[in-house]
């Protein structure tokens, strides 16, 4: 689904929560408006006038009670409807058990993502690292670790709808599989300090084919992980 403040959806639950979105949006849309002309009712209704003395009111406790109830059902009933879907994306123990994991170490000013080689797994000799860029296969669960080493950093996939803090001191979760290829904007949504624009980074989504071929390169000699942090040196 295509919207002018947010691009196409390209995660497996980014449809589902877009329609959550829609509507929450169309819930309180309504409520906003039904509020705002009843506002402008009664201003031009009961607006002062020569003839008019003021009427003092004590209060109206069925009125009190309804305008009450109505936003309190209401918000309860979007939280019931929404929980499955925000433990699904949000719930660590929601993460497909055969994710491949990812880590994700994020500081001022870049991002170092560590993927699993050939093997499927994390801290072998064939994992993979890669400043500001991170390359996936589409129509594969991925499972993000996400560290800091300073401040709070937000791992941002517009296209994904996946949004996720890496907090210092703590290991944070979260995971998605993309549905269609292509390179998709990774930003920063925490300022993070004076360098904050220079978070930006991308997530390139390969068919099987290209993914199997981007895999195999990283093999080759040279493509080791280097030896130092600096930004200089970042290979993507």
């Amino acid at each position: 689904m295509q919207h002018w403040w947010f691009p196409e959806s390209a995660s497996s639950y980014g449809g589902n929560l877009d329609h959550m979105f829609y509507a929450i949006l169309y819930i309180t849309g309504v409520v906003f408006v039904v509020v705002e002309l009843t506002l402008i009712v009664f201003l031009v209704k009961y607006r002062g006038r020569k003839d008019r003395r003021a009427d003092y009111v004590e209060g109206n406790n069925t009125a009190e009670i309804i305008w009450t109830a109505i936003p309190a059902v209401t918000v309860i009933l979007i939280a019931v409807f929404s929980q499955r879907l925000w433990s699904t994306i949000k719930d660590s123990d929601k993460i497909p058990a055969d994710a491949v994991p990812v880590r994700v170490h994020v500081k001022q000013f870049e991002w170092q993502f560590t993927m699993a080689g050939p093997d499927g797994r994390l801290d072998t000799d064939d994992d993979i690292f890669r400043k500001d860029t991170l390359h996936v296969r589409v129509n594969t669960d991925y499972a993000l670790n996400l560290e800091s080493q300073d401040v709070i950093h937000s791992f941002f996939v517009p296209a994904f709808r996946l949004k996720q803090d890496a907090v210092p001191g703590m290991t944070t979760h979260a995971w998605f599989r993309a549905t269609r290829t292509g390179t998709f904007e990774i930003a920063c949504a925490e300022l993070c300090g004076v360098g904050h624009y220079r978070m930006p980074a991308h997530l390139v989504v390969h068919d099987a084919v290209d993914f199997a071929r981007w895999q195999a390169s990283q093999a080759a000699p040279g493509a080791a992980a280097p030896t130092t942090t600096s930004t200089a040196e970042t290979q993507r």
